[in-house]
């Protein structure tokens, strides 16, 4: 009987839900963006990808505290691809933030990969997302920029 409970005491504890184990398969350490949108990982300065109400995308920047810094020598191309057609979109400098020249076309399914240039001689960053605009029920952020990784 005493090692049928230590038994069970290990099972429990090997079954317990570590930090490691709880985090797997969530954004370990996410950081949502100051305006709601999806923080590009691996940017200097931090990029925040944000798709407003009138589906047209806003590049802003941020320091490492999540203080704004105006874009500087960064371009944006967003390759939007929707029911088999794909759309190249361009990005103009708007005050301190890159906006697209366009809007995205309406409804869902749309996946995208957002090309970034740190400087004009940089080779572009790709980051891939399915654009999903549906609020997420624990995080209460846009699907696409989620960071509870449910």
């Amino acid at each position: 009987m005493k090692n049928l409970a230590a038994f069970f005491t290990l099972v429990g504890f090997l079954c317990a839900p570590t930090p490691l184990m709880a985090e797997e398969g969530h954004h370990h350490g996410a950081v949502g963006g100051p305006n709601g949108g999806r923080i590009l990982e691996n940017t200097s300065p931090q990029a925040e990808f944000l798709v407003k109400e009138d589906n047209t995308m806003v590049v802003s920047f941020y320091d490492h505290d999540l203080k704004p810094v105006p874009a500087a020598e960064q371009s944006v191309v967003v390759v939007a691809e929707k029911d088999g057609v794909k759309t190249n979109m361009e990005f103009e400098k708007q005050g301190d933030a890159l906006v697209s020249k366009g809007a995205l076309s309406e409804g869902e399914g749309h996946n995208l990969v957002i090309q970034l240039k740190e400087t004009a001689e940089a080779k572009p960053t790709n980051f891939r997302l399915s654009l999903n605009k549906g609020i997420c029920e624990m995080c209460k952020r846009a699907e696409y920029a989620c960071i509870c990784g449910h």
